[in-house]
């Protein structure tokens, strides 16, 4: 099998701009944040046919008051189409914004893993594997995780626990040596 190219974002640089459709039909930019918060948290998810993917997202509602309260903004999206998102609301029960559609361009220019699915049965498009992007108040990418399976995700705890310490000690990005 040959390796294809897949460039990556790195952190300490501008987060894309990249607009998204929330449920509601609103146009979202995925990393601007919004709701009086400063720094905004993306999670990538691979959509409704995933399991994990809606154990997370549940889990990020039932710690979102610790995202907000470090003046974090969170939005979550998936390649799903609004068909696919409004069937995965009888899974989760979230109460942040969520959009759908993001297509294969998208997900390349924020560096994600993308897959095929393995039958019909798991879902009908390529999807994005798990993503976290966390843009600051300049639009900098502060923090970002993507991974190649579902398996592998930030712990949400400890993460709003982080991004509070990085606030409030003003930490700086890490991981930006060399370039």
């Amino acid at each position: 099998m040959q390796a294809a190219y897949n460039q990556k974002l790195l952190s300490g640089t501008k987060f894309p701009e990249i607009q998204v459709q929330l449920y509601n039909g609103e146009m979202q930019s995925l990393g601007k944040p919004a709701h009086g918060h400063d720094w905004k948290l993306v999670v990538i998810y691979r959509g409704q046919h995933c399991p994990m993917c809606t154990k997370y997202l549940n889990e990020l509602e039932s710690r979102k008051a610790s995202f907000y309260k470090t003046g974090v903004d969170i939005i979550a999206v998936s390649g799903d189409s609004k068909e696919q998102l409004e069937s995965h609301f009888d899974d989760i029960d979230i109460d942040f914004p969520i959009a759908y559609g993001l297509s294969v361009e998208q997900m390349k220019t924020l560096g994600l893993y993308i897959s095929d699915p393995r039958s019909e049965n798991e879902t009908d498009h390529p999807f994005a594997e798990p993503g976290i992007y966390v843009v600051n108040d300049k639009g900098d990418i502060q923090v970002v995780d993507i991974s190649n399976n579902p398996f592998v995700r930030p712990d949400l705890e400890t993460l709003a626990e982080g991004l509070a310490f990085i606030r409030d000690k003003d930490y700086p990005i890490r991981g930006t040596h060399d370039y």
